[in-house]
C-alpha cells in the first residue's frame, strides 16, 4: 500500500483510522511506520546553534487525547498506534499469549499500584512501586514494556516540564494508565476466540502490506 505524506496531526489520525496499526518508528517492513510517511520537514532535525525540532514527536500527545487510538510499545518493543475499532482484537489475541500476571509478581504489583493510583507518568510509578535504586530504571522500564506488549498498560498522554517563560520542553513523560480505567472494561472485550482475532489481524495486515513476507509480519504481531 502507498501511504500518503503525512504533514500534520489531523492527517495523521485520520490514517490511523484507516489503516488501523502504525508503528512510531521502524518497524521492520519498509515504508511502513509513522516516520516513514511523515514529509521530510516533520521529521527529526537539529540546528547549528543547538536545540532540536521534531513535529511528528510533538503530535503524540494530541493524537493520543484527540482520536480514537491507543498508544504504547506494542510493536516488538516499539511503540505505535492502534485505532479503538481494532484494539479488542489486539487485546484478545496477545492477552491470551500474556494472560494477567500472577498475583505475586512484580508485574502484578505494578498493576496494583497503577490502577488504586489512576494514571501516573513513569517516573513517578517507578518510586511508587519501589524501583529506586542503582539500576533499577532499566529494570522497571523493562517491566513496563513487557505490560505495554501484552495490552495492560497503554499511554494515556505525554507530560512536559515547564521552563522559565512556561513552555513546554524536552522528550516529555508518558502518562501511563490501564485500557480499562481509560477507556472502560468493555473497550477490551472482544465476542470472538483469541485464534480468531489473529486471523483478523493478519488478514487485514496481509491486504495493508502485500509485499511484506510472513516472517515480517508475524514479527510485528507479536
Amino acid at each position: 500500500m502507498n501511504f500518503p505524506k503525512i504533514h500534520n496531526a489531523p492527517q495523521m489520525m485520520e490514517l490511523i483510522q484507516q489503516i488501523g496499526f502504525l508503528p512510531l518508528l521502524d518497524s521492520g517492513i519498509d515504508g511502513f511506520s509513522a516516520e516513514d510517511i511523515v514529509d521530510e520537514d516533520c521529521r527529526y532535525i537539529t540546528f547549528p546553534e543547538g536545540g532540536w525540532d521534531w513535529p511528528l514527536w510533538k503530535w503524540k500527545g494530541q493524537i493520543v487525547t484527540d482520536s480514537p487510538c491507543v498508544y504504547g510499545k506494542f510493536f516488538n518493543k516499539k511503540a505505535g498506534f492502534i485505532s479503538r475499532e481494532w484494539w479488542p482484537d489486539f487485546c484478545n489475541y496477545r492477552r491470551s499469549k500474556n494472560p494477567r500476571p500472577d498475583y505475586e509478581s512484580i508485574e502484578s504489583a505494578i498493576l496494583d499500584v497503577l490502577k488504586n493510583s489512576g494514571s501516573m507518568i513513569t517516573r513517578e510509578l517507578r518510586a511508587a512501586c519501589g524501583f529506586t535504586g542503582p539500576k533499577m530504571r532499566s529494570r522497571f522500564d523493562s517491566y513496563i514494556t513487557r505490560l505495554q506488549m501484552a495490552t495492560y498498560i497503554v499511554t494515556e498522554d505525554f507530560v512536559y516540564p515547564l521552563d522559565k517563560h512556561n513552555r513546554e520542553y524536552g522528550w516529555g513523560w508518558a502518562l501511563l494508565n490501564t485500557p480499562e480505567d481509560l477507556f472502560g472494561k468493555s473497550a477490551c472485550e472482544c465476542d470472538c476466540s483469541p485464534e480468531e482475532s489473529y486471523e483478523r489481524i493478519k488478514e487485514h495486515l496481509h491486504q495493508l502490506l502485500p509485499d511484506a513476507s510472513e516472517k515480517q509480519l508475524e514479527k510485528l504481531m507479536g
